[in-house]
């Protein structure tokens, strides 16, 4: 293995997959520019800097890459993903801004609208001659979506948009405090005198550059990364709008006030349209996962040329030949391959899904998407912190790149859903098999759809279970490196987890207070959604080295997939041994298995950076100069 040669494009090619060709030519336009590092602006000029980049984003044709052809676009969504995440490698606020404008503003009047909005809008949005904003958080419901205040009461052929008190102020809106004109605003539909539920409207919010009438627009400052982007505050004062301004793909509204819709639930209606948002969760993903490339192409670098201290021959020790630094960096390499190929399947999966896929694979894409983005920006700020432990003091510095990936994706784990939420989510499809029911359950009530059913396919699985038993007593050096042994034991390990909620919550919700039967499986229920997501990305992993067709990449990746599994075995050795998967025994293997990986791998951690294909002009930093 140490002898093994394996050239960086090799593993490029594997990484690249199905949008190779879009991502050579985004690698290629990037060579072009000239990268302006914003560490030394302030905001303003941040801003400025980034609008710029936009517009020039704007002047090729991969904005519009996601929408309908009829309007200009590309109809190529996995492509448009792909696009957005490639801005991931750079500054993180231009992925963000665009991933407003085009993924979430336009994204909104593309998926949520229909012909009228399509024809308005699509291609100012595409161009740059609209800019908006995506208007669903406010100051007192960020997650609880379902219940936000401002509202939206049909009057007169017009609806009228209020913000009724401060919960309800939108907050946290990008584009919103500079540049914005236009906002997609989330509200509770009222006509009739009845509640409908959350609907999206478009609102005017500057006119000439100024606040439209009855809007007033605040800025949110200078927050802890992320400045380029103008994050603001919206409020509207009884603004009216016309009746066309309801995105009306699963409502409408008559000009005599009637309400219409082709799904009758309004819960299962609010989950639809929720649902057809998904794209921006899986952008943040796959730019998260880049910048932590990013991060640990910069570690590495510098871990094979900084030297510290002498061996007693004379000679100083390079820090990536430390096996505590090896043990810093090449498990979180081996997990960046992992995440990048989950990710790579969940856009591949959106993209030959459409735009009308059936309910239930809808429902367990959303859940896929909703994991992995959890899991992926978790990633990405442990290893950037770790990246920049790594570097000492000189990973301190503003100028050596770590400390602005570490501020800009601090904020990843929280927006475009909060991850501790978002397993939740997880969890809740699993426990009820994406079943119809899932749309219409609240999460108290998928309590009670748990304690009702006898759900013997969650408690009763087995397979998984009799091959981890068949393999207990085969040899160390059998099993630990045994791909069917890796598989079925998270395989099993989430069988036995979910089973696991699945009994306790039926067992705590007879005759008690479903609340209190969730509040108190919280960790277990978190648990579950977070195991299930190693497994799927294990099993991605495993399917990216199939597909590998140079023998000796192919080889290099096997070893780097033990190192994955190993890896996450180790750091769940409390629950192997606790449920009996792993002896003492085993379990102490598992840890000189992962060290002797991490020797193994050390002399192929730079060609193993390398092919993550960092824009050269991304990793231009002092440290590395030295």
């Amino acid at each position: 293995m140490p002898d093994l040669e394996v050239e960086a494009e090799a593993l490029t090619a594997v990484l690249d997959g199905r949008w190779a060709g879009l991502k050579r030519e985004v690698r290629a336009q990037i060579a072009e520019e000239k990268f302006r590092d914003p560490t030394e602006l302030d905001t303003e000029a941040h801003r400025a800097q980034v609008l710029e980049q936009l517009q020039a984003l704007a002047r090729t044709d991969r904005p519009g890459l996601g929408y309908d052809p009829a309007y200009g676009g590309g109809g190529d969504v996995g492509g448009s993903l792909t696009s957005f995440e490639m801005l991931g490698f750079g500054d993180l606020s231009l992925m963000v801004k665009a991933g407003v404008q085009w993924g979430l503003f336009g994204g909104a009047v593309q998926l949520l609208g229909t012909e009228r909005h399509h024809e308005k809008y699509l291609r100012r949005i595409t161009g740059l001659d609209l800019l908006g904003c995506f208007a669903m958080t406010e100051h007192g419901h960020g997650s609880d979506v379902q219940h936000l205040r401002t509202t939206a009461t049909f009057d007169h052929g017009e609806f009228v948009i209020n913000t009724p008190d401060e919960s309800a102020v939108k907050e946290y809106i990008g584009n919103a405090a500079r540049d914005g004109e236009l906002a997609v605003v989330f509200a509770q539909l009222i006509t009739g005198g009845e509640t409908r539920g959350v609907h999206a409207f478009l609102v005017p919010i500057r006119i000439d550059g100024r606040p439209a009438p009855g809007v007033t627009i605040s800025d949110c400052g200078l927050k802890a990364g992320l400045n380029g982007v103008d994050n603001g505050r919206l409020s509207f004062d009884h603004v009216r709008v016309p009746r066309e301004a309801l995105l009306n793909r699963f409502a409408d509204v008559a000009e005599d006030g009637t309400y219409s819709s082709p799904i009758e639930s309004d819960n299962r209606r609010f989950f639809t349209m929720l649902g057809t948002l998904i794209r921006g969760r899986i952008s943040v993903a796959g730019s998260a996962g880049n910048a932590t490339k990013r991060a640990l192409a910069v570690a590495v670098r510098y871990g094979e040329r900084r030297r510290q201290f002498f061996k007693p021959g004379g000679d100083e020790v390079v820090l990536l030949d430390y096996l505590a630094h090896q043990r810093k960096l090449l498990p979180a390499i081996a997990k960046t391959y992992a995440l990048h190929f989950a990710q790579e399947e969940l856009v591949g999966k959106l993209h030959d899904l459409g735009t009308e896929p059936p309910e239930q694979e809808q429902r367990e894409l959303e859940s896929r998407a909703a994991g992995v983005k959890a899991i992926t920006t978790w990633h990405a700020t442990e290893t950037i912190q770790m990246a920049r432990e790594a570097c000492g003091g000189a990973g301190y510095l503003s100028e050596n790149l770590l400390p602005a990936l570490k501020a800009d994706t601090d904020v990843f784990t929280t927006f475009e859903g909060d991850n501790t939420v978002l397993l939740q989510l997880v969890a809740k499809g699993l426990l009820t098999s994406y079943k119809d029911q899932f749309a219409d359950l609240s999460t108290f009530g998928t309590v009670r759809f748990v304690a009702e059913q006898i759900v013997e396919t969650v408690i009763e699985r087995t397979s998984a279970r009799k091959v981890v038993e068949r393999l207990a007593s085969a040899n160390d050096d059998d099993v630990l490196f045994n791909r069917e042994w890796h598989l079925k034991l998270f395989e099993d390990r989430e069988e036995h987890v979910l089973g696991g909620v699945a009994r306790r919550l039926r067992k705590a919700v007879d005759g008690g207070d479903p609340f209190e039967a969730f509040n108190n499986a919280q960790d277990h229920v978190l648990r579950a959604g977070r195991v299930h997501v190693d497994r799927l990305v294990l099993e991605a992993f495993v399917a990216a080295i199939a597909r590998c067709a140079d023998p000796a990449a192919a080889a290099l990746l096997e070893r780097v997939c033990d190192l994955y599994a190993l890896a996450n075995i180790e750091a769940d050795r409390a629950w192997f041994l606790e449920h009996g998967r792993l002896t003492s025994a085993r379990s102490k293997a598992v840890v000189s298995a992962v060290n002797s990986l991490c020797a193994e791998l050390r002399p192929h951690a730079r060609v193993l950076v390398d092919g993550f294909a960092v824009p050269s002009q991304f990793l231009r930093a002092p440290l590395l100069d030295s």
